[in-house]
Order: structure tokens, then C-alpha cells, then sequence
């Protein structure tokens, strides 16, 4: 599929924000918008100290800001860059240790940091904790097995190496330039944290435009397109120094009478994927409802009628809904447990009709989700990974 990535600044829901949208044939399939007045703080290190344990939920509260809190679990395996130890084989309150925001606040929930650091690049992601070499998981076995060999001369087991689906057609050469610039800062990362102080931080993520770009598979994209001067100028420097990445080509959208926002029609999008429902082609209909624990989809017939198989009726309606949840999902950014209750379905080879067409849309999306099963009440469980904030709560929040 063909598609774009759109860089632009612009207003929804009375926010000026900077959005970063993939688009398909004038349909709005990713967006991240961040507030014009606000900094993302998601990937940055900072030396952090352990405010307090809480050993009935083996977790730790560190602080890296005064008064930020976040919730560090001491269940990972990660062995932690400690900048101050107290004479303890335990962590204890007090001590110092380099620690990367993971995952933003959540609705209640606290931040969430990891001793793990994770250094990301186009194709590799360096991290300092987890030794060992992973793969993506849309690599297929050949080719993870090729790109294995590639890298384990290189690795001498006191880093791990986690190789992403860009690197899929890189390469060597490229690749094991990457790597060694990773590992080159992260030596850079641990001998500055030594110098620090507490709450320093002493990596910053790129800005939201370049990491989207950075985290954004590039098999299929036909253009980026922005009509800021100092994106556009920015991006172009990248792709002069990663030749790779210069493929994919890079235009300055210049025309002042039509903005570029209204151009895609990404304003009106956008707000339309805050609205709870969303019809169908087939005059049926998605409730999309998220609570605090879990967000729930409703499939309804709505208007669709037949005189025909109510049960094919269903399917198809089924079918329907299982690809628009897919891509609801993605352009809502929602995350953690999903529930979907789908249309009842009596005959068996239905039900796994709708869970393998459920598969494999989920699969077009940037952000790991796993669909559990099918319940008797024919309800659906997924999961999606939580790492950034909803749509909703990237425009509604203070």
C-alpha cells in the first residue's frame, strides 16, 4: 500500500498542534499531534533517584524531575547504571541511577521508567541491559537469520541488539555503521551520567516529527511531505547523512490558498476519530467506548437489513467491523486491553473467519497488537502495547 507521511502545523479541538500523520489515498491511517506549547519528555534519560520501594508490588517510585514520580518495576531482568550506590546489593531510597521514560502518564497512572536504557535507530535499537539479539517480529525466518549473522561478530554479549523491520533490505555496511554509532553513545550516555546531577537529563529524544519518521516503516511510502521550512530543512539533513532514508522522496508543499491540512482533509479526520461512532459501508456501525480499566468496540447492524442468511448477514458485517477496529485503533492510538463484541455468530468456521481477517489488519499496524481469542459470547480480547497517550488524551489534556 502507498502512502505518505504529512508534517504540519495546525489547529484541532482549539489546540495548535504540530501533527505528524501517514495518510493512504486521502485516508488518515497514523496521527501524533503535539501541542505547539508542550515538550515530549517519552525516551529521555535522566539520572533519577529512588524516592521510595513498594515491595509488595516489586516497584520502585524514582524521580527525575522534582515532584515528577515515576513507577519503575524491579521485576525487570535490566541491571541498572547506577550513578550513586549505596553499599546495598538492593535498591535502597536514595541511591542514583540512570533510568528512560518508557511510557507517558496515563489517565491515573504514573510515569514509567526503565533501567534498560534503549538507544533507537532506523534499523537497530542498542539496549544496555537485555544482552541479547531479538528480532521483529515481521522479519521473516530467513531473513532474521541473515541479519544474525551480520551482527554477532559484532556483539560480544555486554549490550543487546534488537533489529527492526527497516533493516529488512539495508545494507551491511549500513547496518554495522549504525550499530557501532549506537554503541558510541551509550558509552558517551554512561560517561556523562557520571558527572551529573540528580534529575540531569543527559539524553534527549529527537524532536516528535523526526522519531514518527525514525519509528515509521519505510516499505510503501511514496513521499514526505511538510510546509515548514525548518522541517523540511531538517529532514533533508538526515537523509544526507543515511542514504537509505533518501530514498523515499522529500517535498516542501508551498501552495499559501490551500493549506496542507485542509489539502488531506486531516482536520476533519482527525475530530471525526474522537467521535464514539463510526458507520460502516454497510450501514453498520462501531461503538467505540474507552473506560479505565480496558476500552470496549460494540458491533451493530444499525441500518444494514437483509431478506436474506441472516447469518452471512452477520458475517459480512463482522468482516467488516473486524478491518475498521483495526484501523481505529491505529488512528486512535488506543492501547492495552481491548474488547470487541462482535455480531453473534452461530456457525464455527465464521467465527474463525472474522478472527483471521481481525489478524491480519492488526498486523498492518506500527504498534505490536495481539489478538487473544474469541469467548462463547463471541467476544474478542487483544492487546495493544501502551507507550504513547491516546488521541484524545494528546488534545483534551491540560
Amino acid at each position: 500500500m502507498n502512502h505518505k507521511v504529512i508534517i504540519t502545523d495546525t489547529t484541532i479541538c482549539g489546540n495548535q498542534v504540530r501533527m505528524c500523520a501517514t495518510v493512504s489515498e486521502r485516508r488518515l491511517l497514523e496521527v501524533r499531534c503535539l501541542k505547539l506549547a508542550q515538550e515530549s519528555i517519552l525516551g529521555n534519560i535522566y539520572v533519577g533517584r529512588v524516592q521510595k520501594i513498594v515491595p509488595s508490588i516489586q516497584a520502585a517510585f524514582i524521580e527525575i524531575k522534582p515532584g515528577l514520580s515515576c513507577y519503575y518495576s524491579m521485576a525487570e531482568k535490566a541491571e541498572p547504571i547506577f550513578v550513586k550506590k549505596i553499599s546495598s546489593k538492593k535498591l535502597v531510597q536514595g541511591e542514583e541511577l540512570l533510568v528512560q521514560l518508557t511510557r507517558e502518564s496515563v489517565k491515573t497512572k504514573a510515569p514509567t521508567v526503565s533501567g534498560n536504557l534503549n538507544l533507537t535507530g532506523r534499523y537497530l535499537v542498542l539496549t544496555s541491559g537485555d544482552c541479547r539479539i531479538g528480532f521483529s517480529s515481521k522479519l521473516t525466518k530467513p531473513e532474521k537469520e541473515r541479519l544474525g549473522t551480520l551482527l554477532e561478530p559484532e556483539w560480544d554479549g555486554s549490550f543487546g541488539i534488537i533489529v527492526r523491520t527497516n533493516a529488512r533490505d539495508v545494507s551491511a555496511a549500513v547496518l554495522i555503521a549504525e550499530l557501532h554509532q549506537l554503541k558510541d553513545r551509550l558509552q558517551t550516555i554512561c560517561h556523562t551520567a557520571s558527572m551529573r546531577t540528580c534529575f540531569s537529563c543527559v539524553s534527549r529524544t529527537p524532536k516528535s516529527y523526526m522519531t514518527y519518521l525514525q519509528n515509521s516503516y519505510q516499505d510503501g511510502f511514496t513521499e514526505i511531505l511538510t510546509d515548514l521550512p525548518d522541517v523540511y530543512k531538517e529532514v533533508r539533513q538526515q537523509q544526507e547523512m543515511d542514504p537509505s532514508f533518501a530514498q523515499i522522496p522529500l517535498r516542501l508543499y508551498e501552495d499559501k490558498l490551500l493549506p496542507l491540512a485542509a489539502l488531506y482533509n486531516l482536520n476533519k479526520q482527525t475530530e471525526n476519530a474522537l467521535q464514539k461512532r463510526v458507520w460502516l459501508k454497510s450501514g453498520g456501525y462501531l461503538v467505540i467506548e474507552p473506560t479505565e480499566a480496558l476500552t470496549v468496540v460494540d458491533v451493530n447492524t444499525g441500518k444494514s437489513m437483509t431478506k436474506k442468511d441472516r447469518q452471512e448477514h452477520f458475517l459480512k458485517i463482522n468482516l467488516e467491523a473486524a478491518e475498521e477496529t483495526a484501523a481505529q485503533l491505529r488512528l486512535r492510538n488506543i492501547s492495552g486491553i481491548v474488547i470487541i463484541d462482535f455480531i453473534n455468530l452461530e456457525r464455527e468456521e465464521d467465527q474463525r473467519t472474522v478472527m483471521e481477517y481481525l489478524r491480519r489488519y492488526v498486523r498492518e499496524d506500527s504498534v505490536p497488537v495481539q489478538v487473544v481469542d474469541m469467548t462463547r459470547l463471541n467476544l474478542v480480547e487483544l492487546t495493544r502495547k501502551k507507550v504513547e497517550k491516546s488521541l484524545a488524551e494528546q488534545l483534551t489534556e491540560q
